[in-house]
């Protein structure tokens, strides 16, 4: 696992786009605005660009590969066509399923449960309905928190883009494997519930 995910902070920022069909962001260090990793969906098919400018852009398949400031692969996160519920992969730098997450059916605010690659539970990714607020947590503790940071009147009516802090706790230790599962559902929130 890339020491880069051992930070506790990130800062998110989606690209700004008035007409644009691939999800790209940028990890940025929070303090001091540097780019520690980049997401991009590169090689989107030609019928996915179409879909994603109709009303059946959530249900559109993605791959988007995050790699550090060098181009070093960390991690994929990908999903297949979906119809109503989500089911989305998340791949570590050899492109080995770390675990994945699976869209619960009829939350107020979005809800994902979080497994590791036998589907053994982990953990639940639950979003608050009146706020952008998630929280990554079992029965017995909160592991890492993601809201979205404000960009501004003009960004938000006319583009699509969003900003997010992400905040990983102490108690999931370094080189875990949640880690690389709570940065995938970072761009999994955007992609699945707020598109």
């Amino acid at each position: 696992m890339n020491k880069i995910l051992n930070r506790n902070t990130f800062f998110i920022k989606e690209h700004v786009g008035i007409f644009k069909a691939a999800n790209n962001f940028d990890i940025l260090d929070p303090e001091n605005s540097e780019i520690l990793m980049t997401c991009r969906e590169e090689n989107l098919g030609f019928f996915t660009k179409l879909f994603r400018f109709s009303s059946y852009k959530r249900m559109t398949p993605f791959h988007v590969e995050i790699k550090d400031a060098s181009g070093q692969l960390i991690l994929t996160v990908k999903r297949g066509f979906s119809l109503f519920l989500s089911k989305v992969d998340v791949l570590d730098e050899n492109n080995q399923l770390v675990g994945l997450f699976k869209q619960k059916f009829f939350s107020i605010g979005g809800k994902f449960d979080v497994e590791d690659a036998n589907g053994i539970f982990l953990c639940t990714l639950k979003g608050k309905w009146t706020s952008w607020d998630f929280k990554f947590a079992d029965s017995n503790q909160e592991y890492a928190h993601v809201t979205k940071k404000w960009a501004g009147l003009g960004k938000e009516l006319f583009t699509t883009a969003d900003n997010y802090i992400l905040n990983i706790f102490e108690n999931v230790p370094e080189n875990d494997s949640k880690r690389i599962l709570i940065l995938g559902a970072v761009l999994c929130i955007d992609m699945v519930l707020k598109e």
